[in-house]
């Protein structure tokens, strides 16, 4: 990777994993809301802990530099889920939040697929791209 490249790459990085890092929070200490949002999606308690558990693993991965791009295919498959779960059962907007929690999960799906394709060659099936 070139300079510009790899400065690229540790930004978006960096606003993924803060992005991710901040709801941590809110759903290991069961908030209101982010309990509101799994029992909606019929989910309520695994699905919020599981989920917390895959965007941990995600933040330590996007801030390791050997395994970055894993944690940046890591966190576009469970944005993808996020954003499903936005476009059917959630809605946009989700406890009058504005969709502020849509927009954060399309920022930081877009940070990933950055990630991924500025580091693609690090992942073994894709060397040679």
């Amino acid at each position: 990777m070139t300079k510009l490249q790899t400065m690229t790459s540790w930004a978006a990085q960096v606003i993924a994993a803060l992005i991710l890092g901040q709801t941590l929070f809110f759903k290991f200490s069961a908030a209101p809301e982010s309990v509101a949002i799994f029992e909606a999606l019929g989910a309520e308690p695994w699905g919020r802990i599981g989920s917390g558990i895959f965007e941990l693993l995600a933040v330590i991965l996007l801030l390791s530099p050997r395994f970055a791009v894993y944690g940046s295919v890591l966190t576009m498959g469970v944005m993808t889920g996020a954003i499903g779960a936005h476009l059917t059962k959630l809605g946009i907007e989700v406890e009058g939040d504005g969709g502020t929690l849509f927009v954060l999960a399309l920022i930081t799906f877009t940070c990933a697929t950055l990630v991924t394709i500025l580091r693609r060659r690090q992942l073994p099936f894709l060397k040679r791209a």
